[in-house]
């Protein structure tokens, strides 16, 4: 039986998550040194999940206008 295409997923994942599975935790953990070898893989600490914003892009107007007004006059 085939899926529908609207319950598809097409790119994956595309927004961040909120929640870290285990592996992901314990590198986090590592990466701060929070994190030994030996350590009971239960009971983890919280570990933050940053979430990233995309910066808006410059237009190339504004882009070609401020280079126009850097150059000098030999």
């Amino acid at each position: 039986m085939t899926m529908d295409k609207s319950l598809r997923v097409r790119r994956g994942l595309v927004r961040s998550r909120s929640v870290l599975n285990r592996a992901e935790r314990i590198e986090r953990l590592k990466a701060s040194d929070r994190w030994q070898e030996g350590d009971a893989p239960f009971g983890l600490p919280k570990v933050r999940v940053f979430k990233l914003a995309m910066k808006k892009k410059k237009k190339k107007k504004e882009e070609e206008e401020g280079e126009g007004g850097e150059t000098t006059g030999d």
